[in-house]
């Protein structure tokens, strides 16, 4: 009898290690139940922000209570000038807001983020004097054009705009000369004739010419067929992809909210965003700024604005000439289940 209970215990003992042995197996080949990550629970989503006006996507999220919303904490980190790609590439930052033909190039050379959708349309333009020469954009062939720098959004546009009215501006044919001045010295640079024109994002761009008398030569919120495409996008770091899926889905959702939220109530953007020191101004003046962009959120419109894009960038060289489009467009998107356009 007492061997029989010990044959019967040890029976017992090898099922249930056996038992054991398979739920491992299927939880490892994720055949069962993902074990719960409890850093989720926890988990705080650090935005880079410059504090520039079209940003306000960003700042109405947490002022408003989208990111709440969502269930998402998070810390909003101020990002010196030019810096936003290497703190995200450092993982000083989770997710951020940059202008979509900015990230073309850099994700071409392996930016590890990926684009989750475009938020509104606008920010660059091209300016020179009311009472000048220049009434043209063919009349600034073989003119000097300031520009914040050599790889901002404004001087991809001024190259997008000036190729497509005839104007090289290739490194084997440049008919334009390019200047860099900061945004602060820009309207004075063409004020004092240093430069024949600017090309500068809003509110620089739009202060400026109220200021100084400007007369808008080129605008992307207004003109076709840029007025159509996505100038900012909201995108997040490969690895929140990998480690908080759900985080980046929240933070994108949260930020298209904002973006539909702005389209509806710009002065009340304007406001908070002046009153909270998001950015400077008079909130007046950053308003009829904003109602001059349209915040429409849109993943698809976004996906087909960047190959739009990314061919204008390989005709005046500011992409090389071999990178497959098609294959960079699928590479640089991130398409969530729960995350739709409205």
């Amino acid at each position: 009898m007492k061997k029989l209970i010990l044959f019967m215990l040890l029976v017992l003992m090898l099922l249930s290690i056996a038992g054991c042995g398979t739920q491992d197996k299927n939880t490892a080949e994720g055949n069962g139940p993902a074990p719960e990550n409890a850093d989720d629970k926890n988990f705080v989503l650090k935005v880079g922000y410059s504090g520039s006006l079209c940003e306000a996507p960003l700042h109405m999220a947490i002022e408003k209570g989208f990111f709440a919303e969502e269930g998402l904490t998070v810390d909003a980190v101020k990002l010196a000038p030019g810096t936003a790609f290497e703190s995200i590439s450092s993982g000083k930052t989770d997710a951020g807001f940059n202008l979509l033909a900015n990230l073309v190039q850099p994700l071409s050379n392996g930016l590890p983020v990926k684009l989750t959708a475009g938020l509104h349309t606008g920010c660059d333009k091209v300016l020179v004097p009311n009472n000048g020469k220049i009434k043209t954009i063919e009349d600034l062939k073989g003119k000097k054009i300031g520009v914040p720098s050599l790889n901002s959004s404004p001087i991809i546009f001024a190259k997008r705009v000036l190729a497509a009215h005839g104007i090289g501006v290739t490194e084997k044919n440049m008919e334009v000369e390019f200047v860099v001045f900061s945004n602060s010295e820009l309207p004075l640079a063409l004020e004092k004739g240093a430069v024949d024109a600017i090309a500068a994002n809003d509110p620089v761009a739009s202060i400026a010419a109220d200021q100084y008398g400007l007369n808008m030569l080129a605008d992307s919120a207004m003109d076709a067929p840029y007025k159509d495409q996505y100038c900012c996008t909201a995108y997040v770091s490969n690895k929140l992809i990998a480690e908080h899926p759900e985080a980046a889905a929240k933070y994108t959702r949260a930020m298209m909210k904002a973006s539909r939220w702005i389209q509806a109530n710009p002065d009340e953007t304007a406001k908070l965003q002046v009153e909270k020191k998001y950015v400077a101004g008079d909130a007046e003046k950053n308003a009829a700024i904003l109602k001059t962009f349209k915040y429409t959120p849109s993943v698809q419109k976004a996906y087909d604005s960047f190959s739009i894009v990314a061919k204008e960038l390989q005709d005046i060289g500011m992409l090389d000439k071999n990178t497959d489009i098609n294959t960079l467009q699928k590479n640089s998107f991130q398409f969530f289940d729960d995350v739709k356009d409205e």
